[in-house]
């Protein structure tokens, strides 16, 4: 076929597509037929390399199977297909059109593919989806914007996209690559599904198989495993992944990550979806997402923000404002401990040595390590850091006998520590609202016990 006069019609960079398709119905070699001059001079000025008609597409750009169904709807199919995707690798936005044409061949199959790409997104062409698409997204995710519990709100949004997508399971994982750890945050189910809960596979290594994923996913938006070609394929580039999916009989997966300001805060998918309305699916988790990610990146924000407010950076236990505002509750009668409670107070000897003889980083050392000291020891109460050296504990439910206890493990473990000795004082409240006058009492009696410990050990007296 002779494609230069279509090809001259088209001002924008377009080129012709040529797709292989065997008896099967399965597709083999997708090549780039011939061009137009602004699909060439794209070649030559972005990819620094000439166009040479009839190449394979993957002479020119790394293998992408959404890309190639695309091709093999249009050209194959003779479906007319619109998309605009993020190319995340080079940092680059494309909007494409692909269009089927008659062919000559009888194992041959050819559709236009026109094309623009830009550095920044178009908000015009991100929201120029169908109207039931975008009525199908908008419900869903208006139930992130409603007040009620983080992980109950997700939980139904995660059973909507399973009814949208037709699918067996939808699952969302948050990531921390910080620390290396994975949270289900919603996995629903179709009733009557066979398939495992993912919670059954969570554990220490699923943060290693989510690197496959990253892997698998390179400059696309997504992965879509719709058949046993592409399970074939997903065999061939994540063998670990496919045995996972195989093994437990899933036939079909769409995948797509969650990133939210050029970060990766996790994955959605579906398993054994509508397959024939892998191109909707697509379109609609492409929106989805976005509202998905920001809503996850907002709530992460709103508990780092809380956990500045209330958490000491340094030792990682309670600061004076959490503290302050524990004892105002209870003053208030806003909160009750269990009776009897104690208030132990716990002071360090030595810290201005420390930092004056060893340094002040050497004296922070000395601060984390009576902090994971106290909450090793007291492992399920409150810890705070009241200020400079001064720790304070909140006991419910501790009486005295298991206090004196607790503090003499508590000096056994900080003898062991080099320059780390505990001054110590407790006071138990038996009934009534008396958390001040214990706080004031446990004060007084820490003083008394370092002034007990400078009087046993003179030397140290500076220290």
């Amino acid at each position: 076929m002779n494609f230069d006069t279509l090809l001259s019609a088209y001002n924008s960079k377009t080129c012709i597509m040529s797709v292989e398709v065997f008896p099967d119905g399965s597709y083999g070699n997708i090549c780039i037929v011939e061009g137009n001059k602004a699909h060439y001079d794209e070649m030559q000025n972005t990819l620094q390399r000439p166009f040479i008609p009839g190449s394979p597409y993957t002479f020119y750009f790394p293998q992408n199977k959404n890309f190639e169904d695309f091709c093999y709807r249009s050209a194959i199919q003779g479906q007319p297909l619109h998309s605009y995707v993020s190319l995340p690798q080079m940092d680059l936005w494309l909007n494409m059109i692909l269009l089927p044409l008659v062919s000559d061949k009888k194992n041959v199959g050819y559709c236009v593919y026109s094309y623009d790409v830009t550095p920044f997104p178009d908000s015009e062409q991100r929201t120029s989806l169908s109207a039931d698409t975008a009525s199908a997204v908008l419900k869903t995710c208006l139930k992130l914007r409603d007040a009620g519990d983080f992980h109950e709100k997700f939980r139904e949004v995660t059973e909507d996209i399973r009814r949208i997508c037709d699918s067996e399971d939808c699952g969302i994982l948050l990531v921390n690559e910080q620390t290396k750890r994975c949270e289900l945050l919603g996995d629903a189910f179709k009733p009557g599904c066979k398939l495992v809960p993912f919670e059954n596979y969570l554990d220490e290594n699923t943060y290693g198989m989510t690197l496959t994923w990253k892997h698998t996913l390179m400059d696309s938006t997504c992965v879509i495993i719709k058949d046993r070609q592409d399970m074939d394929w997903l065999g061939s580039v994540n063998p670990v992944w496919h045995a996972s999916l195989t093994s437990s009989g899933v036939k079909s997966i769409v995948l797509f990550p969650l990133n939210y300001n050029n970060e990766s805060l996790g994955y959605i998918w579906a398993t054994d979806f509508n397959v024939e309305n892998a191109v909707k699916i697509k379109e609609i988790l492409e929106l989805a997402t976005f509202f998905i990610a920001s809503e996850i990146a907002n709530f992460q924000l709103l508990k780092k923000l809380e956990l500045l407010s209330s958490t000491d950076m340094l030792t990682g236990v309670k600061n004076r404002n959490m503290m302050n505002t524990v004892v105002g509750d209870v003053v208030a009668g806003k909160m009750q401990l269990k009776m009897p409670y104690s208030v132990i107070f716990a002071d360090l000897n030595g810290l201005k040595w420390v930092n004056d003889t060893k340094g002040h980083k050497a004296g922070d050392e000395v601060l984390k390590t009576a902090a994971a000291i106290l909450k090793t020891t007291f492992p399920e109460e409150d810890v705070f850091r009241a200020g400079g050296d001064e720790f304070v504990v909140f006991a419910p439910g501790m009486p005295e006998n298991e206090v004196k206890e607790r503090v003499k493990l508590l000096y056994d473990r900080a003898e062991k520590e080099e320059h780390l000795h505990f001054a110590v004082g407790t006071a138990v409240v038996t009934e009534g609202n008396g958390i001040l006058k214990a706080m004031h009492l446990a004060d007084q009696r820490m003083y008394a016990d370092k002034k007990a410990y400078y009087k046993k050990h003179p030397d140290k007296v500076y220290r």
